[in-house]
């Protein structure tokens, strides 16, 4: 039997060896996850959260999570990040795109630790990015916008003029277009992403100008809410927010980001992860159709599953030409698409949008 001072011994020789009692105990992966808004029940940060639960699910005690939300972009995500650091984590995600400066610094001081950034666009050798194509999401929308418009006029509630958010308005568009040519969707941007009175008063002066078919690109289900309350259809962003709109919900674009965690922090701890921009779509199952409300017809619905299956099989290239953006300049020539790197540059507004300048 192994007495007291062999048992030191043996613990010292592992220890000379390089190997500790952490690695032994198997010591699961410290994960951290920075929001910037309230968890809630639906919304940007609800899917991240719900992505996050999603993980743990998969991964169980190979994993360690700490989650914080409400952080400012700014210094606050700096803090907020270094915080989790001296908590041990080694992989952290910030559930922002605001997030990318402050946290690149805290990459480049923690070399052992990585970090992606939602909606990132730069990479370091512990640091990266990943998005959703949003534009598939939208195009698809569209096609429910068109064939549930009385009136051609639909409207989009929009956080800012940023490319991400011009992905989803120009894609919604088209596919508008696709079915209903003179279709036009008005655009009212808000200037935040979160802000439940301004997607309301966005929403209803929409409303006010004959717009009968409503969607937007903010955090909230305030554009929902004022939808059902005067009897318009709506498309939700983000989440399913058919609770907020029962009678008149036709769909929703959603991301889902739990598979990607899953496999990020499998990665990490396998030694195996390498910075990238991940984008992931409809082929991945990170853009999601919310199911069908009860306006939207069986015709409508094999349409936007039959285009779904040429998006995901590249038969159908959301932002493939010919396209025109709203001052009749021919943006996308006639046998020609935008890749992936072009829509991170997109600040035009497609033929068939209204405002937005």
């Amino acid at each position: 039997m192994m007495n007291r001072r062999s048992a030191l011994l043996s613990l010292s020789a592992l220890a000379a060896a390089g190997t500790s009692l952490r690695t032994l105990a198997a010591e699961p992966l410290t994960v951290g996850f920075v929001f910037l808004g309230p968890v809630g029940d639906s919304g940007w940060t609800h899917q991240h959260d719900l992505s996050r639960a999603e993980m743990e699910k998969n991964l169980g005690a190979k994993v360690s999570v700490r989650a914080v939300a409400d952080t400012n972009e700014g210094p606050d995500a700096e803090r907020v990040a270094r915080e989790l650091v001296s908590d041990g984590c080694k992989l952290i995600f910030g559930a922002s795109f605001g997030y990318m400066k402050p946290m690149l610094k805290v990459a480049q001081d923690n070399p052992d630790v990585k970090i992606l950034i939602a909606s990132g666009y730069q990479t370091a050798a512990n640091f990266g990015g990943y998005n959703a194509k949003w534009h598939e999401g939208g195009y698809l929308a569209g096609i429910a916008a068109a064939r549930a418009s009385k009136t051609g006029n639909l409207g989009l509630v929009g956080a800012l003029p940023v490319p991400d958010v011009m992905w989803y308005l120009n894609s919604f568009t088209l596919g508008a277009r696709s079915v209903n040519p003179k279709a036009t969707v008005r655009v009212v941007f808000i200037n935040t992403w979160f802000d439940p009175p301004r997607e309301r008063d966005a929403a209803t002066a929409l409303m006010n100008q004959g717009v009968d078919v409503l969607t937007h690109f903010t955090d909230s289900p305030a554009v929902a809410t004022a939808a059902e309350a005067r009897g318009v259809a709506v498309i939700s962003f983000h989440s399913d927010m058919r609770k907020y709109a029962p009678n008149h919900y036709l769909t929703g674009v959603t991301h889902n980001w739990g598979g990607f965690y899953t496999r990020v922090a499998n990665e990490v701890m396998a030694g195996t992860w390498k910075p990238s921009l991940y984008f992931g779509g409809l082929a991945d199952g990170v853009i999601r159709m919310a199911p069908f409300g009860p306006r939207v017809d069986k015709a409508t619905a094999e349409l936007i599953e039959a285009k779904s299956k040429e998006i995901v099989s590249g038969k159908l290239n959301v932002f493939g030409g010919p396209i025109k953006d709203q001052g009749g300049q021919v943006r996308v020539a006639a046998g020609k698409a935008l890749g992936d790197a072009d829509l991170g540059s997109m600040d035009w507004f497609a033929e068939g949008v209204v405002g937005g300048k």
